[in-house]
């Protein structure tokens, strides 16, 4: 049966977007216009009730019923086990998912997005600090990555719903002004990862 899924051409729609392609599943594109305001419809609110995009309804969820979610990363995982992908059963391996999964929750994502806000304003005055701080630190969660992919060709080992969650921020790296080629594990990763063609239909679904 189809999952709705709700989204918006972002890094977290992005993540979504590259996982259900990645694990095959048949999905219909549902668009929520953020730069509209759609994401406060009542309609919405009910399935992510802190307005933010992505999210799903599933009709075959657990017991075959339907269910939705919301939140990026609850969804990744959820599709994940649902399929039996990209995301081991139990050990260290599902440790190590989970944990690289959070770091993208947690930190390369709420970072770089505040780069994306402080770049767009006009004032030189506000934007000053904040680009900064936000900056630095993103360069910082960079090298955090750089240093994990330096011994690892996936960020759990494996592929997994980690690296679908990394990679819908760092395909945003011309936006955070950061060059991969600072990055080169990085760089790595992220050329392999867009050369599969999973990733690749992912990314030209139209999301708006």
């Amino acid at each position: 049966m189809t999952i709705a899924f709700f989204a918006f051409d972002t890094p977290n729609g992005r993540k979504i977007s590259v996982a259900l392609e990645e694990m095959g599943l048949p999905y219909a594109v549902k668009s929520i216009n953020i730069t509209k305001d759609e994401q406060f419809s009542p309609e919405f609110l009910a399935i992510s009730p802190n307005n933010k995009i992505p999210a799903i309804i599933d009709p075959d969820g657990p017991d075959g019923q339907p269910v939705s979610v919301f939140e990026s990363g609850a969804i990744l995982i959820y599709l994940a086990e649902k399929t039996g992908k990209f995301l081991p059963r139990a050990g260290a391996a599902r440790i190590a998912v989970i944990e690289w999964l959070m770091f993208q929750m947690a930190g390369f994502g709420p970072i770089p997005g505040q780069v994306h806000h402080f770049i767009g304003l006009d004032n030189e005055d506000d934007k000053r600090y904040g680009l900064k701080r936000f900056m630095n630190e993103t360069r910082r969660l960079y090298g955090v990555m750089d240093k994990r992919l330096a011994e690892h060709d996936f960020f759990a080992g494996e592929i997994s719903i980690a690296d679908f969650a990394m990679l819908g921020w760092v395909w945003r790296h011309p936006r955070h002004q950061v060059d991969l080629n600072d990055f080169s594990n990085v760089k790595r990763w992220y050329e392999a990862m867009m050369a599969r063609p999973g990733v690749q239909r992912g990314f030209s679904i139209a999301l708006k």
